[in-house]
């Protein structure tokens, strides 16, 4: 099996089984919405952590399947992660995403969120693929707590 088809496998599987999908509305969630107008894809990411430790992640909205399912694929990546470790992976796939290197413990770490490594090869899916890491990163902006 090639690389390609394993990656297209990971994107459709969490595309039509979504992990952390379905917003909780609960005191301690961060609640982050943003909008592509472009392709009319659309997330509203909720991001809870405590004690600089994301504990968890949840997603909801309409798109692709390449947005789709990258706000599934993070929602696994960074939960459980610290803050600080959180803010650099994304960094790590925003990156990657743009066809840069990234060194080889960065890739371990980005895990299932390297099927989305050949997007950069299509500039106008490069919004869809970051749009859930992008209001992710917005929600852990405002510091290490949500209380």
């Amino acid at each position: 099996m090639k690389l390609e088809d394993l990656y297209r496998q990971v994107i459709m599987d969490h595309y039509k089984n979504p992990r952390n999908k379905g917003l909780v509305n609960e005191k301690g969630f961060k609640e982050v919405h943003l909008h592509n107008p472009s392709c009319g894809d659309d997330v509203t990411i909720e991001v809870k952590v405590e004690d600089g430790t994301v504990k968890s992640i949840k997603h909801d909205g309409t798109g692709c399947s390449i947005c789709c399912s990258s706000a599934s694929v993070m929602s696994e990546t960074l939960a459980g992660k610290k803050v600080d470790e959180a803010k650099d992976l994304i960094n790590d796939f925003f990156e990657m995403i743009q066809g840069n290197e990234i060194k080889e413990a960065q890739e371990e770490a980005l895990g299932e969120a390297l099927a989305y490594k050949g997007v950069s090869q299509f500039p106008a899916r490069i919004k869809c693929a970051t749009l859930a890491w992008k209001a992710c990163e917005k929600a852990l902006e405002d510091g290490d707590d949500n209380e």
